[in-house]
């Protein structure tokens, strides 16, 4: 694990004008993180939002709505990957 991001810590402390984590990787690191939370959240959101509809069918578009929700993240993550 040292040994992978030694030269990225040698290009830093030696201040080179070169990034360094590539655009691309920050961009794939963006989207990737995002997605991973809002798999996350999704979890839990999910499973609950099933448990109410069992107890009560009218907490359907309640439950649609609340686990739609973090994957608006992801979204707003692509958004800003092509924007920028």
């Amino acid at each position: 694990m040292i040994e992978s991001i030694a030269p990225v810590v040698n290009a830093v402390l030696q201040g080179s004008s070169a990034p360094a984590i590539p655009p691309a990787a920050g961009a794939a690191l963006a989207v990737g993180l995002a997605a991973l939370g809002a798999g996350i959240a999704e979890r839990g959101i999910g499973a609950a939002a099933v448990g109410a509809v069992a107890e009560d069918e009218s907490m359907f578009g309640r439950g649609l709505i609340l686990t739609v929700l973090p994957e608006t993240l992801v979204i707003l993550a692509l958004v800003v990957v092509f924007v920028v």
